[in-house]
């Protein structure tokens, strides 16, 4: 278990996910946790990661950066997204191996698992089936990562692990309506909606396929729990455990910010992977289970949104 005053470097301390992670560890009263700005550190050359870790000699390894994006900014930008994603990662967990990292854990997502996956879908189903076009370049990216976590472990002894979270939201998150994921699409639409006094909300495809999503603040609980009481190559599922159809989430959102127009749908926008519900039993198995619920995430994100508009 990772000691209060041990050094930890949480790689992408400014995204939402890392951000997260770096409020739970303080709140836990870990003292001693160390983040690069990417004009700082340029996570995609090896030389400038591998300086890094010689001078500041991390114990403890949280990679959460990543180059991230919804259905339109995946299919637009696959090149870059396998690219970055394969940089960063390969750079740190060689270089965690390198300089004698103590633990290291990669995070990915559960867009790894085949589009037809068996529901709910568990560890044991990635590499079994087609991935989701959409989004393939990143999903590759991520498998090499858990792949790479694998097999440092296997042959130098590395204790990396791997986790895999559900659709994710929360403070910090993306708002920009070219790049974001859902969520956080739904969440500025309805709100500028409301602002505007606009008569309709249109939101993209048919609003039948189901997601998971996990509050990001649960997620990192979740990741300080796995860093202090897992150490397997097989990775680990993190989510709910509970899906919802997106037409579903869209009159959650719409009622939460309190929108009274209607919801209207673009049919010539893609649905994506039917359904992506992830088995949880082996996080669960660990002592760790969440406990935001999906209006009360989606009411604390609105709250810090209406904010966040604001200063913007």
């Amino acid at each position: 278990m990772m000691d209060k005053n041990s050094k930890i470097y949480v790689a992408g301390h400014r995204g939402m996910v890392g951000s997260a992670i770096v409020r739970n560890l303080e709140a836990k009263g870990y003292t001693n946790i160390i983040g690069k700005a990417s004009k700082e550190l340029n996570l995609m050359r090896q030389d400038e990661v591998e300086q890094f870790f010689e001078v500041e000699k991390p114990e403890y390894v949280f990679l959460a950066a990543a180059k991230v994006g919804g259905i339109h900014t995946n299919n637009t930008y696959p090149a870059e997204f396998i690219y970055n994603n394969l940089m960063i990662e390969s750079n740190i967990i060689h270089s965690a191996y390198k300089y004698g990292v103590k633990k290291l854990l990669f995070l990915g997502s559960s867009c790894i698992y085949p589009k037809m996956a068996p529901q709910p879908i568990k560890e044991e189903y990635l590499l079994t089936g087609s991935l989701e076009p959409t989004n393939e370049a990143y999903a590759i990216a991520k498998i090499a990562g858990i792949e790479l976590c694998k097999f440092y472990r296997r042959q130098y002894g590395c204790d990396f692990i791997s986790a895999m979270p559900t659709n994710l939201y929360g403070i910090n998150d993306n708002f920009d309506l070219e790049t974001s994921h859902v969520m956080p699409a739904l969440i500025r639409k309805f709100h500028e909606a409301k602002i505007n006094g606009d008569k309709e909300v249109v939101m993209w495809g048919t609003g039948k396929p189901k997601r998971e999503f996990l509050y990001v603040d649960d997620l990192a609980d979740a990741c300080v729990h796995l860093m202090n009481h897992y150490s397997d190559e097989t990775h680990v599922n993190v989510g709910t455990g509970v899906d919802v159809e997106i037409g579903e989430l869209a009159q959650i959102i719409k009622e939460v910010i309190g929108y009274e127009g209607e919801i209207a749908n673009d049919l010539s926008k893609p649905d994506g992977t039917p359904r992506k519900l992830l088995d949880v039993s082996l996080l669960e198995s660990t002592g760790w289970k969440y406990s935001t619920k999906l209006e009360e995430g989606i009411a604390k994100v609105y709250s810090w949104y209406i904010v966040y508009s604001i200063q913007k």
